[in-house]
């Protein structure tokens, strides 16, 4: 095992003390854990460790890059297109399966981040200033146009986008830190339960 490590490149390492990271993080959170603990979980020393990430910031930033760098400007602006159209359970029902996507592919990331804040660590802050309020500004923009185009009535699109989101992380949170790996239904039905109650509310229809 040490001779694999001691050929991985320096990509390759960085990567390595990046998922370490995530994984003592999101087990101990970050005051209940140490540069030695680190280096040793991946296998090199500390100094090893502070060629690749000299600063805390540095550190947090590859965490927050490792998830959340893949390029999801073209799905968004997909979307922003279907929504344009008119097609509000294809958009929301896309949107929606985004956030609950980040739960359930890697848990360790919103337990990580709920360790975070409640510490009132740094990472929380840079993830929500680099990556929630731009989420809230994409949506509550696509809100407002919608509401202009007469899709849904009037209301503060701001509550509008976090009574989304909350809908749809509050199930991500249950299955990341309440109740690993469980949903209540499959994923498919979650999300058009969601987008059903988002959309048309809980009311029956009056008989007619």
């Amino acid at each position: 095992m040490a001779t694999n490590r001691s050929r991985m490149s320096g990509v390759q390492r960085k990567a390595a003390i990046v998922d370490a990271a995530v994984d003592l993080f999101s087990q101990r959170g970050f005051r209940g854990t140490t540069t030695r603990e680190l280096a040793a979980k991946v296998g090199v020393t500390e100094p090893v460790l502070y060629q690749h990430f000299s600063t805390k910031r540095a550190l947090y930033n590859a965490i927050l890059e490792a998830k959340t760098g893949e390029d999801r400007s073209c799905v968004l602006a997909d979307l922003e297109a279907v929504a344009a159209r008119g097609g509000l359970v294809e958009f929301f029902l896309g949107l929606a399966g985004l956030l609950l996507d980040w739960y359930l592919n890697d848990p360790r990331y919103a337990r990580m981040l709920l360790f975070s804040r409640l510490e009132d660590d740094e990472m929380s802050h840079l993830f929500y200033e680099n990556h929630v309020l731009v989420f809230y500004e994409f949506l509550t923009r696509v809100l407002r146009r919608m509401m202009d185009d007469g899709h849904i009535r009037k209301m503060d699109p701001l509550v509008a986008a976090r009574a989304f989101a909350g809908m749809v992380s509050h199930q991500g949170v249950v299955y990341a830190v309440y109740k690993p790996g469980e949903l209540p239904a499959t994923r498919e039905e979650l999300l058009r339960t969601i987008v059903d109650i988002f959309i048309n509310g809980m009311v029956a229809d009056e008989k007619q």
